[in-house]
């Protein structure tokens, strides 16, 4: 566990009862309520954590009782993630139909339509431009409210996928309008290479970015109804970028000095990080206030990939309770690398602690199919660990990237798998 040398704390200074503290995972915990406080919650004074008794009292206690929670014994979850892109499924209102019937009869149970994508929306929006295929089909097909209709009418769940996160078109207009708001390296530039295409970052410590980024996330979930929600690896803030005017501002105003010019410095990730956390806190509170479904579905690559490329800290977000439901990527080409990933530390500690785990596994995409052989023993790896799934995505199954198998085999294959679950 990474040390926070920002804010220090000693069980002598926590009235905790001594049951509490003769619990074997104590020696775990203690350090992560130090995490769970950060410094900017307390005050101006950056080298003393003020943490109130009862508070962590409370977490210590809450997570120990998660700790015992039968969480392999729920029934697993199998799901698939759907986007307009390369798919016309989203412009099409029978081929949605069709798909969300198939889905059902092969079992699936969730579903993750994609409803953030290039900077764009798929619904008209106070506060993004709307998607410019859907502009075109007509936006009264309304995809994301036509998929949840369909689905909860069969008894399946929708968590919108908020797949782009902070991260933008390097020509979007909310990009030329405010260049305040992005992040930046250490040479000033502010462009990164994604899926082929230039993008740049929002800064997640900015104030009109959380009120943005937040209010795009309320109106959605207004909209119909929705069972939660779902961010991923966009939803970070990339190692090398905190080098914009705005965060050297804000980070000389906290520390006078500064950040390092090495942008893995521990304590300069770390800072960084909090900033981050910050806005998924406050994404919670806001959804508490307007009664919305508050259950947030992290979809990160594997922890310490994670954490050294993203700064997305979900093991601590897990424990700290901002997220609920954890959707761990392993695109891995191997089974054994596959199966090595499965058994990372921070992933069984969340499953220990009770916090429902998925593994997102590649179905097909682009020129990689991943065969139905090798998709049934990945499913069962996953499975034996206590681990639900959800396919990387729909066309992947049985649609335009069924690959060699072709399209009538892997959903033959996939009808079958689905039941006899």
């Amino acid at each position: 566990m990474r040390k926070v040398q920002s804010a220090r704390c000693s069980a002598d200074s926590i009235t905790v009862s001594f049951e509490v503290f003769r619990h074997p995972l104590w020696s775990i915990i203690l350090p992560l309520i130090v995490l769970i406080f950060p410094p900017a919650m307390y005050g101006e004074d950056k080298n003393k954590l003020d943490i109130n008794q009862n508070n962590v009292a409370t977490t210590a206690k809450n997570l120990l009782s998660k700790s015992r929670l039968p969480s392999v014994q729920r029934k697993q979850v199998l799901g698939v993630w759907l986007t307009n892109s390369p798919s016309p499924l989203y412009y099409d209102k029978q081929k949605l139909k069709t798909a969300v019937d198939e889905l059902e009869k092969a079992g699936f149970s969730v579903l993750y339509p994609n409803v953030w994508s290039r900077g764009t929306t798929f619904h008209t929006s106070q506060i993004a431009p709307l998607e410019p295929a859907l502009k075109t089909a007509g936006v009264d097909l309304d995809p994301i409210c036509s998929l949840s209709k369909e689905a909860h009418q069969r008894g399946m769940k929708v968590v919108p996928w908020f797949e782009y996160g902070l991260m933008e078109p390097a020509d979007a207009a909310v990009v030329e309008e405010h260049p305040e708001w992005v992040l930046s390296r250490a040479n000033g530039d502010s462009v990164m290479k994604m899926h082929g295409k230039e993008m740049v970052w929002l800064n997640p410590a900015h104030p009109q970015v959380r009120e943005r980024f937040i209010g795009l996330v309320v109106e959605v979930m207004k909209r119909c109804r929705m069972d939660g929600l779902q961010l991923d690896d966009h939803f970070a803030w990339p190692v090398e970028l905190g080098y914009d005017p705005y965060t050297t501002a804000l980070y000389t105003a906290e520390f006078g000095i500064t950040p390092p010019r090495d942008h893995t410095n521990r304590y300069w990730m770390a800072w960084r990080r909090r900033k981050l956390t910050g806005l998924l806190r406050q994404l919670r509170i806001r959804l508490e206030k307007e009664a919305l479904p508050v259950r947030i579905s992290l979809s990160p690559g594997p922890f310490r990939f994670a954490y050294n490329h993203w700064l997305q800290d979900w093991e601590l977000w897990a424990i700290g309770e901002l997220i609920d439901d954890l959707v761990v990527q392993n695109y891995a080409y191997s089974l054994r690398g596959y199966a090595k990933d499965l058994n990372q530390p921070a992933l069984r500690k969340a499953r220990e602690w009770g916090m429902p785990v998925q593994i997102g596994v590649l179905a097909g995409f682009g020129k990689r199919t991943t065969s139905m052989d090798v998709l049934k023993e990945k499913v069962r790896l996953a499975n034996d660990r206590g681990y639900g799934v959800i396919y990387f995505y729909w066309e992947g199954l049985w649609g335009k990237h069924s690959g060699s198998e072709g399209s009538q085999f892997r959903k033959d294959s996939f009808m079958k798998m689905g039941s006899e679950e």
